[in-house]
């Protein structure tokens, strides 16, 4: 399985030198195995991924709907060619269904082309709690702390198991993250797995006025990781307001104060892992 990142910031894209060695654009991963394609969240990364001509399904899963997760569907060339057979899933709702939420994004006055009209061969699946396979891929989906329905994504592949839950705020709540695997939320999705990425998006003093935001300390990600028994953490969705040399020093102090007995590093654009 090979995972490639091409978007890892949160909440607005951001450009300019101040952001260019981490990236600015926002969440976006790409998966593949043995000429499967898996497109993790449209954000404004989705501009960044290629698909090879001999591929003609992509699978697109969408962790939530908020802005900074879809805003690349109308920029991505898959959907504009009749060849193209394009496969979107991402989290049910009470009161609508996915179809219905994202036309609101492709559609007038937000976006020019309606999603009805898109001339690929245009699937959406509404996932819950649920257990699917695409291809080569084990993957399930279970809903997670973030505002407005949000899921987080195991992927398995035939030898390796991806986690995925950019946006997540396990530690909300009086105690803060808690220390019985049952009641914490995502425990599922990443326990044991050969690499996670993970919402990391402020310092803990930052986190002390934005609880409730649906985002994580570097810091209750790395426990959350270290309580999962995870092998290899990305610390993801970078706060826009966090300037290259402002990220490079947050994380510095934290690993001078945060031992694990795995790996962990911010998770940077354009960076590419090997899962064997």
């Amino acid at each position: 399985m090979k995972v490639v990142l091409k978007g890892v910031r949160g909440s607005i894209p951001t450009t300019g030198t101040e952001t260019s060695y981490y990236g600015g654009n926002t969440s976006c991963t790409v998966v593949t195995e043995n000429d499967w394609f898996l497109v993790l969240d449209a954000g404004s990364g989705l501009q960044k991924v290629t698909i090879p001509d001999n591929i003609k399904r992509v699978d697109i899963l969408l962790t939530h709907l908020h802005f900074d997760h879809i805003q690349g569907l109308g920029f991505f060339s898959p959907l504009f060619s009749p060849s193209m057979e394009v496969h979107i899933w991402g989290p049910a709702s009470a009161s609508q269904t996915l179809h219905s939420r994202l036309s609101r994004y492709l559609s007038p006055p937000l976006f020019p082309v309606l999603l009805r009209d898109l001339p690929s061969k245009v699937t959406l699946h509404d996932v819950e709690n649920s257990r699917f396979e695409i291809g080569p891929f084990t993957i399930e989906s279970r809903f997670v702390i973030h505002p407005g329905p949000t899921v987080g994504y195991r992927i398995k592949g035939e030898h390796s198991v991806f986690a995925y839950i950019p946006d997540h705020e396990p530690a909300l709540g009086l105690a803060g993250l808690l220390s019985d695997p049952k009641w914490i939320s995502g425990f599922d999705i990443v326990a044991n797995s050969d690499l996670l990425l993970h919402d990391a998006q402020f310092t803990p003093e930052e986190y002390q006025n934005k609880i409730g935001w649906g985002h994580s300390s570097m810091e209750d990600t790395i426990k959350f990781a270290s309580l999962s028994g995870v092998k290899h953490l990305f610390l993801s969705h970078h706060d826009p307001f966090h300037s290259d040399p402002v990220l490079r020093e947050i994380f510095s102090e934290v690993q001078k104060k945060v031992i694990t007995p795995f790996p962990y590093e911010l998770a940077k654009e354009g960076m590419e892992i090997e899962l064997v």
